[in-house]
């Protein structure tokens, strides 16, 4: 198949691209290294920084930037190692530099612009956390993925409310399946064990810095009787509310 094609951006950026492997002679004095995938319909789109793919990933362009080159161009060189989703613009840019159909030299320029362009993207909103962080196997696109985040988050905004696996699913456009899989994936616990977690976190903050009866705050934090709150909260606390208010109290 041959060796992949490549131009210069700078002395210290090289971009290869296109179908084929990277040469034998590519710099390598420890270059800053953005490997891209783009994916297709049933692929998420994803970068890798200082990192290969998973196996069965093709990377379709390269970047190897001398970490001096992301300062001259950014003031600051990307952080960290892993593999992230692309955004849709993004990939937007980066199949606008692979498919670029201008003669040269305008295709050239496009190229070395949008190179730029996507570099800085990148580097921005890897530093702003802004990156959506692929899981293990790539399963989950992005779309999914920014939806089980969204998932997250109304746990832990909403955690006070009458929160269902279902409801939870049907609120963020996923459905229970993709959810209860997906979830575990990226935050390695279940839906349930998060909503406790939180609940049980708020109900002892309310019985520490509160004089609410230990029965009022369970029924504010989801649990339906005090028995119920008091056995969920004694197996995450090592002792029952009460114990711990007086603990409390005692120091």
């Amino acid at each position: 198949m041959g060796n992949k094609r490549h131009f210069q951006v700078s002395m210290r950026m090289t971009v290869f691209f296109g179908p084929g492997t990277l040469p034998e002679d590519a710099p390598s004095l420890h270059p800053v290294r953005l490997a891209f995938s783009l994916g297709g319909e049933r692929e998420p789109a994803l970068v890798a920084i200082g990192e290969d793919f998973p196996e069965g990933r093709d990377i379709d362009i390269l970047f190897l930037v001398d970490p001096e080159g992301c300062r001259e161009v950014l003031g600051q060189v990307p952080e960290g190692e892993g593999t992230w989703h692309l955004t849709s613009d993004q990939r937007a840019i980066a199949l606008a530099l692979l498919d670029c159909a201008l003669p040269e030299p305008a295709a050239q320029t496009l190229r070395t612009i949008k190179s730029v362009e996507l570099l800085c993207a990148i580097t921005t909103d890897l530093a702003e956390d802004r990156l959506v962080p692929a899981d293990g196997g790539c399963a989950l696109g992005e779309l999914d993925t920014r939806r089980i985040i969204a998932a997250r988050r109304m746990i832990d905004e909403g955690w006070r409310e009458k929160l269902t696996l279902d409801g939870i699913a049907r609120a963020n456009g996923l459905n229970r399946v993709k959810l209860t899989r997906g979830f575990r994936a990226m935050f390695d616990c279940t839906v349930a064990e998060a909503i406790a977690e939180r609940r049980l976190s708020g109900a002892k903050q309310l019985l520490l810095v509160t004089d609410l009866p230990v029965s009022s705050i369970g029924y504010r934090c989801g649990y339906s009787n005090n028995a119920s709150f008091t056995r969920a909260f004694s197996r995450r606390f090592g002792m029952a509310p009460t114990q711990l208010r007086a603990a409390q109290v005692a120091a």
